[in-house]
């Protein structure tokens, strides 16, 4: 291994143990239970399944559930069961693990969690979200019984928003073009 790649992971894994560090020091000041060592294991799990994929930015995979895993936790305030899975929000989706194995690891909750974001992953949230807008509000009404997963795939949607500079010029209109008319009919799902 060259001397450039070693310092580059180096410089990667310090940028990973930052960020999670950051997550669990915004959870510990909540008031939730603090269960930070289910947070962990979930946290090293999505780790070592996205391990050595980059985002478009070049930062290692990891970085994107660790972000979204903070934005549930503090812009959302949710506690450990939505942390652990947004953190693991795209281990079945892009690796694979199933949702079984999610379920074994983590219990059924989190599984249920987990297996509700990848459902919706290619639905209202997914690339043809444009076309499926229409449908937002009985996706809302029959896809889930918890709304954590709502709630956890707009922290997704946040994120990526957040993140969309990396992206080519037509990606960035694109996305926030959907982004807009999904969150555009919002108020309408519900009348």
């Amino acid at each position: 291994m060259t001397d450039e790649k070693q310092i580059q992971e180096q410089a990667d894994e310090e940028m990973i143990n930052q960020g999670f560090q950051e997550l669990l020091d915004s959870y510990l000041a909540t008031k939730h239970r603090k269960k930070v060592e289910i947070i962990t294991k979930a946290f090293n799990f999505a780790k070592q399944a996205h391990k050595g994929v980059k985002r478009r930015s070049g930062e290692p995979y990891i970085m994107h559930p660790i972000a979204v895993a903070k934005i549930v936790c503090t812009e959302i305030g949710l506690g450990s069961t939505s942390i652990c899975s947004a953190l693991l929000h795209d281990v079945v989706e892009d690796t694979d693990y199933t949702v079984e194995d999610i379920e074994n690891l983590f219990g059924p909750k989190i599984a249920q969690i987990v297996d509700g974001l990848t459902k919706i992953s290619g639905g209202i949230f997914g690339d043809r979200a444009s076309a499926q807008a229409e449908n937002f509000k009985k996706l809302l009404l029959t896809m889930s019984d918890d709304i954590r997963v709502i709630l956890i795939k707009i922290a997704d949607r946040l994120h990526n928003m957040r993140t969309l500079g990396s992206m080519l010029p037509n990606k960035q209109y694109k996305i926030a073009g959907e982004t807009l008319y999904i969150y555009a009919h919002w108020p309408t799902a519900w009348g």
